[in-house]
């Protein structure tokens, strides 16, 4: 079976990364020629929301702008020192992602947090994902943080690739709490880094909606 990068046919995981940003040890990762980074202006809230919608984050503009007042409503004199976006030749917005920290003030340790991470839908595949991560990496360490958490979950089992080849690893509470989930992106991946957690079987990897609907 071949898996989308964003697929719901997954078992839904939680999965929550960590890495230090002290030092920041990236290879450089230039960007494809005819892409520039800017920053949020305020109005960009659509395109944000635009770009989330094609990557299948949201299923339609409600959810995103549900998703933009949970997060960001509050905060939009904050976003030009931290979202990020990739705009194509055109002056198009073709991808995204946050320098933030936790909005919902459960984590108070201090960390830097990466917040929505996406790739306009006819964009993908041309090597913007590990620069726009990188960039959000750099723009948190230019902000003081000296660590990141990266919270995702198995459905966007790519995504998560990209974080591991970044340097990213579970958090040991989220190896043991999400175990099942890891084991199944070492499936989908074979990613060395999770050389300790044998691969799930497909009857993990499905969700039980997907292997009823079969």
């Amino acid at each position: 079976m071949v898996f989308d990068n964003n697929d719901r046919r997954i078992a839904y995981w939680e999965l929550m990364l960590a890495r230090s940003l002290d030092p920041l040890d990236l290879p450089p990762y230039p960007l494809p020629a005819g892409y520039r980074f800017v920053r949020y202006r305020p109005g960009d809230r659509d395109a944000w929301i635009g770009i989330e919608k094609s990557a299948k984050e949201f299923r339609s503009d409600e959810e995103g702008l549900a998703a933009w007042g949970r997060y960001y409503r509050d905060r939009e004199d904050e976003l030009p020192g931290r979202m990020l976006f990739l705009e194509n030749g055109e002056g198009e917005k073709v991808a995204t992602a946050t320098a933030m920290y936790d909005v919902f003030g459960r984590d108070t340790s201090g960390a830097a947090w990466l917040h929505w991470v996406s790739v306009r839908r006819d964009h993908q595949g041309r090597g913007l994902a590990k620069p726009l991560v990188a960039e959000a990496f750099r723009v948190m360490r230019a902000l003081g943080y000296t660590r990141v958490i990266v919270p995702t979950q198995t459905y966007t089992w790519l995504a998560v690739k990209v974080y591991l080849d970044l340097g990213c690893r579970p958090i040991p509470e989220n190896a043991v709490h999400s175990e099942t989930g890891w084991r199944i992106v070492r499936a989908l991946t074979n990613h060395p880094a999770l050389a300790a957690f044998p691969p799930a079987g497909m009857d993990e990897i499905l969700a039980p909606e997907a292997d009823s609907a079969d």
